[in-house]
């Protein structure tokens, strides 16, 4: 699974710190390391309606997930195992709800 983020995000660096803590297999794509991550991104973003209400809402989408089999989800808790808790950082959006 690949995760698309960028480390300024507190959600993704939730996200990271919890698949690490868990023990789950992914690929952290950040937009800082690499230009192309970021065009990826943006294209999966353009093109794919779950992110309508979130650019409607002022939110980037991130992190974003996209399994191995073409699925794209925002739900990166679903991953984590039952039970697991999850120490939430500090959003990115102006009002605090999101990435």
């Amino acid at each position: 699974m690949i995760v698309y983020g960028i480390e300024s995000c507190g959600d993704c660096r939730s996200c990271k710190a919890a698949f690490d803590q868990a023990g789950v297999t992914y690929e952290y794509r950040s937009f800082s390391k690499d230009v192309r991550y970021l065009k990826e991104f943006l294209k999966i973003r353009d093109t794919n309606p779950l992110f309508d209400e979130v650019k409607k809402n002022g939110g980037v989408g991130i992190p974003c997930i996209v399994t191995d089999d073409g699925t794209v989800t925002l739900d990166w808790e679903q991953f984590l195992p039952e039970g697991f808790h999850v120490q939430a950082g500090p959003a990115c959006r102006l009002d605090g709800k999101g990435c």
